[in-house]
């Protein structure tokens, strides 16, 4: 903001929410990446806690749709850009294991003290100011991302 207000710079402020997609690092610590990895190699997927724990996310197509119009748009002040659907992260590992037809189980861990319960965008200034919401849904994006990435790099394949 100090730019656009003391320089006249045209500046857009997006706060993106769990965004996922097509090249992902598989070893980068997120669920989504971390679920496929597991999954495609037929393990247990690692859920802390009992799993109840929500999550949104946004499939990258929806993401970049939406930085676009942001971008061009011509506002100023900060927009949420993300998917406002909560999952549990059980119902996430689920997902996964049926978008890749793996066999896995779910293998359950402590919860880390400091993992929120809930991480959910809220999504109304994207709405109103550039008639965004996201249109992709969770099992449509997994899908895409397995045929977009390919197998090997979502294991973490480099070869």
């Amino acid at each position: 903001m100090a730019y656009h207000r003391q320089q006249g710079v045209d500046t857009s402020i997006v706060r993106i929410f769990n965004t996922y997609g097509s090249r992902m690092r598989a070893h980068d610590g997120r669920a989504i990446p971390t679920f496929f990895r597991q999954a495609l190699q037929n393990q247990p997927l690692t859920v802390f806690g009992d799993g109840s724990q929500t999550r949104s996310f946004c499939f990258v197509d929806d993401l970049v749709r939406g930085l676009i119009l942001l971008a061009e748009s011509g506002e100023h002040l900060p927009v949420n850009i993300g998917n406002p659907d909560e999952y549990t992260l059980l119902q996430l590992a689920n997902a996964v294991i049926e978008a890749t037809g793996a066999e896995s189980s779910v293998a359950f861990e402590p919860l880390p003290t400091d993992d929120p319960q809930v991480r959910q965008p809220n999504i109304g200034r994207a709405k109103e100011l550039l008639g965004w919401e996201p249109t992709v849904p969770l099992s449509e994006g997994l899908k895409k991302t397995i045929e977009q990435s390919g197998r090997d790099r979502l294991i973490g394949k480099t070869s």
